[in-house]
């Protein structure tokens, strides 16, 4: 007898066994064990996925869900487009869970697997150990193209992607719903055994009829919200209990930023004879995407070029001060930029919009085959003369800083729109100077915008075999040679002494571990010293999750981009632990915490202990909120700002199990029925017989002893 087919048997008799004790009021600890213990050998569960989840926003829905007890389909392995009629119309056992691998993860299939969900289950998408050489985004075209700054009122020839569609290959998946689940499948033996099951069970051989138990699979990712983000919020807000449920979050993290001049963070707003160039990189963050070259090359860049100017601005300060900014949430609808520049309108922020002279914004620069970078601008708001004439500035300086370096720096030959940045919220507000970095002259050199192939082997950090995780962490790759920080740095210090000749490169070991600790793995013996020990759990053998979650906490990639960014642009001061801890200097500062913040960190590992020796790091690093306005000024149908929401869920999980035919299964309930009505007529019949079968024993009541 098959194992499978052994087990459903077990199964169905423990089932009759619980049915058999209920009439009995009887209660057996052990055959509650015994049955948990069946469970485990009827089901393979799936220990690696990743699901789709349900987003919302202004409008709609998008994303994936199950049903509430799950959803549950026969597997089937589809092996070509062409293959699809048998899950569509031709196939004898609907509905069918498909397993897709990633060449036939495509619009095309996808939308046909969704207009036929009567007969599909979910899908489970086989993640590939090595890219495509086609290109796949499952992006929009043109990406946040209604928050952005070129609207029809600022520009109806700009609007829309117009002039220039970005993102050519963009596909729109990710802004789809589906009413099935659908799942990442991560690890190659779970893959295996799929596959093993499938062919034993459930693929027909020489034309036969397939025979049963089949293999299936169950899917559960029931999602709590629907329709749109005003609906979501709304329930929220009913309490009808005690605990109310809560059915969605807002999305939102913590932006990350410091400068090259202390400023008082406790007085809000306008800061006189203060004058700031606003120096920032994008976060494309999504689920499973690793964001190589649309996030982790551009924030990198940034924290290489901050580092190398912490000397420069400490011995000879430049005229203006720089304000390095990290965004989170970008890529849906710009939230972090946009709850910057709302706060500094409203007085909320360390400075405000009178403060920012100009912004140089770094982006996609990961991926320059031919040593080339393009300055893009704004050419409507170099309309105006004073703006016109500090881009051209901004230019002439980066030009210069490119002089004699193996990258060259160039503007785009035509007029354009800028490319999808934070700097268009800026100007939004108001007209200001400013230049957007790109490895781009118009559409994305990206071939994986925002999808599961912007990985380290995208942006081709890779390694000989045979080095260990130390030996990787040390070992210089060529995209780590590439990232060259100098035409930022040279182009923003606005002094008459050129400070900046000895940073032409930065430090490239620490450009070599900061690629290998985004993209690789953070968990490793740099980042270990550089965060406090409280931190440790978020530090994992694999790359940070750059999914930008919801506003409940901050993220795994912020945390190390605030402690990475404070070792590499602070000082270390010799203070105590709980000095440092409790923001001052001494017992008797007041002051300090105001214009610095202050962490403790693990620090070096000594090589024949365990006993780490700590340090305090003071530095102009602080959080701020990455929140839609949206959700303070309760405007949840916003055409202004971001309204994303994600739904909550109760739990996520997959397995898969051999199912019996329908008449086994029928057959099965008939037995386990008349098992019951027996139980109950037994019963009645003993207890309306009770005095008959049990009197023979019974003492008269006049007995004594």
């Amino acid at each position: 007898m098959n194992p499978f087919q052994r087990v459903t048997l077990v199964y169905t008799h423990c089932l009759l066994g619980s049915i058999w004790l209920k009439p009995m009021f009887v209660f057996s600890p052990l055959a509650v064990v015994s049955c948990n213990s069946v469970e485990k050998k009827i089901y393979v569960n799936l220990n690696y996925t990743v699901s789709c989840v349900r987003l919302l926003n202004a409008t709609h829905q998008i994303g994936c869900q199950s049903s509430l007890s799950g959803n549950v389909g026969v597997l089937h392995v589809l092996e070509s487009e062409e293959n699809l009629d048998w899950v569509l119309h031709s196939g004898p056992n609907p509905p069918y869970m498909v397993i897709l691998e990633s060449p036939l993860f495509t619009r095309s299939i996808m939308m046909k697997l969704k207009n036929g969900s009567s007969r599909v289950a979910g899908v489970a998408v086989v993640a590939p150990n090595t890219n495509p050489a086609a290109g796949f985004s499952p992006h929009t075209k043109c990406p946040n193209e209604n928050t952005g700054v070129y609207s029809v009122k600022y520009d109806p020839a700009m609007a829309h992607c117009n002039k220039t569609l970005w993102n050519p290959l963009g596909n729109g998946l990710s802004y789809e719903e589906f009413d099935f689940p659908i799942f990442s499948l991560k690890d190659d033996n779970e893959t295996q055994v799929i596959r093993q099951c499938y062919l034993d069970h459930n693929r027909a051989m020489n034309g036969s009829s397939l025979q049963y138990p089949l293999c299936a699979m169950q899917l559960y990712s029931h999602m709590s919200a629907v329709t749109d983000t005003a609906t979501c919020m709304r329930r929220n807000d009913i309490n009808f209990s005690i605990n109310p449920e809560i059915v969605c979050d807002a999305l939102g993290d913590y932006n990350v930023w410091a400068s090259t001049r202390p400023l008082n963070n406790t007085a809000k707003g306008h800061k006189m004879w203060e004058s700031v160039v606003i120096l920032d990189s994008r976060s494309f963050f999504f689920d499973i995407a690793p964001g190589a070259e649309s996030g982790v090359s551009g924030f990198v860049t940034l924290l290489a070029a901050a580092h190398a100017l912490r000397n420069a601005t400490q011995e000879a300060q430049p005229n203006r001060t720089i304000l390095y900014t990290f965004f989170q949430g970008e890529t849906f609808d710009y939230i972090g930029s946009s709850r910057m520049v709302y706060d500094m309108e409203n007085k909320q922020f360390a400075l405000d919009l009178d403060n920012v002279h100009s912004v140089l914004e770094i982006g996609q620069v990961g991926l320059r085959a031919d040593s080339r970078l393009w300055l893009h601008s704004d050419p409507v708001s170099r309309r105006n003369n004073s703006v016109n004439e500090e881009v051209k500035g901004l230019i002439a300086k980066l030009h210069s800083a490119a002089t004699g370096l193996s990258v060259s720096v160039q503007e785009p030959s035509f007029s354009q729109p800028l490319p999808p940045s934070s700097f268009q919220r800026f100007l939004r507000a108001r007209p200001i100077p400013g230049i957007v970095i790109e490895d781009h002259q118009s559409a994305f050199t990206n071939r994986f915008y925002e999808s599961m192939y912007d990985n380290a082997e995208y942006l081709n950090v890779s390694y000989p075999p045979n080095l260990s995780p130390e030996e990787q962490l040390e070992f210089v790759t060529d995209t780590a040679k590439f990232i060259l920080f100098s035409t930022v740095s040279r182009g923003h210090l606005d002094t008459d002494t050129d400070v900046s000749s000895c940073f032409v490169f930065s430090a490239i070991s620490q450009v070599t571990q900061m690629l290998y600790s985004f993209l690789v793995q953070s968990n490793n013996s740099w980042f270990q010293q550089l965060i406090p020990s409280d931190l440790k759990s978020h530090l994992t053998n694999r790359p940070p999750n750059y999914y930008v979650g919801v506003a409940q906490q901050s993220s795994e990639p912020t945390l190390l981009v605030q402690h990475l960014l404070a070792n590499l642009t602070g000082r270390t001061v010799n203070i105590t632990q709980e000095n440092c801890q409790n923001q001052r200097e001494d017992e008797n500062d007041k002051e300090s915490k105001h214009m610095y913040s202050y962490m403790w960190v693990q620090g070096v590992a000594p090589p024949n202990g365990t006993e780490r020796e700590g340090y305090c790091i003071r530095s102009t690093v602080r959080l701020s909120k990455a929140l839609s306005p949206a959700f303070d000024l309760r405007q949840y149908t916003s055409d202004d700002y971001s309204t994303w929401t994600e739904s909550r869920w109760k739990s996520i999980k997959g397995r898969i199990f051999l199912v019996a035919s329908h008449e086994l299964e029928m057959l099965t309930l008939g037995v386990g029925v008349g098992v019951l009505l027996t139980s109950l007529l037994l019963t009645y019949i003993i207890s309306s017989k009770a005095d008959i079968l049990f009197s023979s024993g019974r003492e008269p009541t006049n007995a004594t002893y």
